[in-house]
């Protein structure tokens, strides 16, 4: 029996074994590997951080399939010359491999930031930085580094969750979510001055203490630190023996194979593609490559050129009953929003059941 390895839960390999079932050839089978006995839904992590939802309303079950063997382990190297991946407890060989390990968060040198900030990467950091939250005393301080998409969750989330709290979010932008129009800027900024969360504009944390963030000359008291100003592909991926682009991502050629192995994919955030990482692009690479190796397993030829894996846009909310959204050139903003991106999570979940 041949053997389809895919390393990690995420979006990138949750869409491929969905899509590769129906097509897979009866001489092979699929083996996923997670740390993990479930799938998490990364983009719902604050929430659990925050305490406004419960773990098991951010995670769905694996595939129930004969064909697919779910092995519960931690990868410690990837050999892509000889074939195999070694495990904490044993190792496997392949015949194609699917490398769809996410991120953790990077640092950028700053001193302090490792050891002293929360995380909300992973299913089990964002556990503890809840269990931290609550250990929290009544009117304690949080910084939160980082106001993209993820900094922006956390801080609203948490300001639903414990309103007693005094919260401040550094921006390293002029304005909140430069890359997108002015009016969803605006809108993101006034839930946060109407709700009491102070954002601060052009920071450059340069370093973090147990009690303190240190933003340019200024230094700010805090109970707790959470930090979402940027990621990288986990330390296994980042010892491949392939090229790396921005943000240390792999490069690979159009068919989402490493350059020189063309068994070997890689899916979500450890890729180096043109949109920024996202569970929305991981899942249109993952649909792609089930189609390569389809053509690949039925002799056909591949195609000359891959579409562009389109973006629908983005959604974010702010708390549980105000939202923001833009959605193919258009701004969405308030409740609809809201009810949109609970809609997308609800269907996800309906779709992997």
């Amino acid at each position: 029996m041949k053997k389809i390895v895919c390393l990690g839960g995420g979006y990138g390999n949750m869409r491929f074994i969905q899509r590769m079932l129906p097509k897979l050839p009866s001489d092979y089978s699929i083996t996923l590997v997670d740390m993990n006995p479930y799938h998490g839904l990364k983009t719902e992590y604050y929430a659990l951080a925050a305490g406004t939802k419960s773990e098991k309303k951010v995670r769905v079950d694996f595939p129930d399939d004969d064909r697919v063997e779910v092995l519960f382990d931690t990868i410690r190297e990837i050999d892509i010359e000889a074939g195999r991946v070694t495990l904490e407890h044993g190792s496997l060989d392949y015949d194609k491999l699917i490398i769809g390990l996410g991120c953790e968060d990077k640092y950028h040198g700053v001193p302090g930031a490792a050891e002293h900030t929360f995380s909300i990467q992973t299913l089990r950091k964002s556990r503890a930085t809840y269990e931290q939250i609550g250990q929290l005393k009544p009117n304690a301080t949080v910084g939160i580094v980082g106001a993209g998409l993820s900094g922006i969750e956390i801080a609203s989330e948490l300001r639903e969750s414990r309103g007693d709290l005094s919260i401040k979010l550094f921006d390293r932008g002029e304005r909140i979510l430069p890359m997108y129009p002015a009016r969803l800027s605006a809108y993101v900024k006034r839930w946060f001055d109407e709700n009491d969360v102070e954002v601060i504009p052009n920071s450059n944390i340069v370093k973090v203490e147990a009690d303190k963030v240190y933003n340019n000359n200024d230094s700010h008291d805090v109970d707790m630190c959470i930090w979402t100003a940027g990621v990288q592909p986990v330390e296994v991926v980042r010892n491949l023996p392939a090229d790396f682009g921005p943000g240390g991502r792999v490069e690979l050629n159009q068919y989402h194979q490493i350059p020189g192995h063309r068994n070997v994919y890689v899916v979500g955030d450890c890729a180096a593609l043109e949109h920024a990482p996202s569970a929305q692009v991981a899942e249109g690479q993952a649909e792609q490559i089930a189609e390569v190796i389809d053509d690949i397993l039925k002799g056909r030829e591949l195609p000359g050129e891959m579409p562009e894996i389109k973006m629908q846009g983005i959604l974010g909310s702010l708390g549980s009953k105000e939202g923001f959204a833009y959605l193919k050139e258009r701004t969405v903003t308030g409740r609809i929003a809201r009810m949109l991106k609970s809609g997308v999570l609800w269907m996800y979940k309906l779709g992997n059941n």
